[in-house]
């Protein structure tokens, strides 16, 4: 083959090369451009609405202005409510343990007004605590440090409530005590009383009062779920004491199992009661009381509440963060990595999946929901 020809060939052949080069480059332009044009406005609507729920309201109300996509997500997910969160108990010492179940944060805090005490109930960010040795009975608010003192008062195994913040005129103190199965001890107090009132009242259904009954304050009155699942009212008002005729909630036969008592909670929201029936084999049961027919009935959905249950006190949530929706968190974490426990509705199983969950083997005592203030930034 000729010099000439062979320069020819090798020519063409270079310029064959540099046409497929330059095909790959634009192409990876292309692929560049197209890269460059799938950012954050094309991101996922999961990966997008987890980023936008870790928002403050303020992030949250800007970005929502970005687009139309990102203002149906940050909409979605906005948090206007403040989470409960979870405070610990020491066995010994004064350092206090609180968990933040949006941010995933814990902090550490000494309160050596505390000592001796145990937690009776919360509500509105006050603590109602108990000392045994002193039959002392006071509130105290964690994020203030201020303390309110109340009356002596012999508590054995009745539990104690309160109907709202006790800076409040309208604070009333409920407790209630088993004296035979159709006589009950009921004792109320309020801020500033210098001694607890108890009157006796007859029932005309059997209840049975308990450390493991359920108190919640609704609509001006105080409801108690007994340990057999008949629902007490009490109103405070008029001083009047009823058992309702109201069958406890139905659950299968195998619901029930060892340290049964233990694993239900109670909760109100927006005037309903809500009771969570929990076992360790099975996923929870929950009944919401149709006022209308005096039945329970069992909730298939939340319709975007959060709720949040502990022995003493539980309580209720909206427009929290999208992926704590629907869902009950319960006051267990140490064991996960400082993550609660969390059963959604929607998904209807335990987030992280564990076979058994016994609720009955924690100590009553140990933990409970506490509601920070508003827009409370964390201990320093």
């Amino acid at each position: 083959m000729s010099g000439k020809r062979r320069r020819k060939l090798k020519s063409l052949s270079d310029t064959i090369n540099d046409n497929k080069k330059l095909a790959i480059v634009v192409k990876n332009e292309d692929k560049n451009e197209d890269l460059e044009l799938q950012t954050w406005s094309d991101l996922p609507a999961e990966l997008l609405e987890l980023i936008l729920s870790r928002l403050a309201l303020d992030d949250n109300v800007r970005t929502s202005v970005v687009c139309k996509r990102w203002h149906c997500v940050a909409i979605a997910v906005r948090v206007i409510n403040q989470s409960p969160w979870l405070m610990y108990f020491p066995k010994f010492g004064d350092l206090y343990e609180f968990y933040d179940p949006v941010q995933r944060k814990t902090y550490s805090v000494e309160l050596t007004e505390l000592s001796g005490s145990r937690v009776c109930y919360t509500k509105d960010g006050w603590l109602l605590l108990y000392r045994p040795r002193t039959h002392q009975v006071f509130f105290f608010n964690p994020f203030t440090r201020k303390v309110i003192k109340l009356p002596r008062f012999e508590m054995t195994y009745q539990i104690v409530a309160f109907s709202c913040a006790p800076t409040s005129p309208d604070c009333v103190l409920f407790t209630v005590k088993h004296v035979s199965p159709t006589i009950v001890a009921i004792s109320t107090c309020y801020p500033g009383a210098t001694e607890w009132k108890t009157v006796n009242y007859q029932n005309r259904l059997p209840f049975v009062s308990s450390m493991w009954n359920k108190l919640v304050f609704c609509n001006g009155l105080f409801y108690c779920l007994s340990l057999t699942g008949w629902l007490g009212v009490f109103d405070p008002s008029e001083r009047s004491w009823s058992v309702l005729s109201v069958p406890p909630p139905k659950c299968p036969e195998n619901f029930f199992a060892k340290n049964w008592w233990k694993g239900k909670f109670m909760t109100e929201h927006n005037g309903d009661i809500i009771v969570i029936y929990t076992c360790s084999s099975e996923n929870p049961i929950l009944f919401k009381l149709d006022q209308s027919i005096m039945e329970w009935e069992e909730m298939r959905t939340l319709d975007g509440v959060t709720l949040f249950a502990s022995f003493l006190s539980s309580h209720s949530r909206v427009d929290l963060p999208g992926m704590m929706r629907n869902s009950v968190y319960f006051s267990k974490v140490r064991f996960y990595g400082k993550r609660c426990i969390s059963f959604s509705v929607d998904d209807y199983r335990y987030y992280p999946r564990k076979q058994c969950h016994d609720w009955g083997e924690q100590d009553p005592f140990e933990n409970i929901w506490i509601e920070p203030p508003k827009d409370f930034p964390g201990f320093t």
